[in-house]
């Protein structure tokens, strides 16, 4: 089973940036897809916000962050990233990063195994 331990996150003004790492230890992480989810409120699910496919590389994104944000990995460092960029403060919320063994990308939590312990991010004046 992969672990997954994130960091970067904090607070910034509307229209910053933040950059969140997600290392990875006991696995290969390039046999996994890997995405990046967040929780916004109480009482609701995870949502999917970004995802590279463990077959092609390709890169994959909720319309609510397409434009803003990428997603990419470092093999070498077996650490996936966030860049946020243009922060909003929409973009609050708790972000955990998450791996897979037997999907090839997605953007539901529901088919990810391996998760972060998850990591703040507040936009706010």
């Amino acid at each position: 089973q992969l672990q997954l331990v994130e960091s970067g996150g904090g607070s910034v003004q509307p229209g910053g940036s933040l950059r969140l790492s997600c290392v990875a230890s006991g696995d290969d992480l390039n046999r996994y897809a890997i995405g990046w989810f967040r929780h916004q409120a109480p009482g609701t699910g995870r949502e999917g916000v970004a995802s590279i496919s463990s077959a092609d590389g390709s890169t994959h994104y909720s319309d609510s962050v397409k434009g803003r944000f990428t997603i990419s990995r470092d093999n070498a460092k077996n650490t996936f990233y966030l860049q946020m960029d243009n922060l909003d403060s929409k973009d609050t919320g708790i972000y955990y990063c998450a791996a897979d063994l037997g999907i090839d990308y997605g953007l539901d939590a529901s088919w990810y195994d391996d998760w972060g312990q998850g990591t703040q991010v507040t936009v706010s004046l």
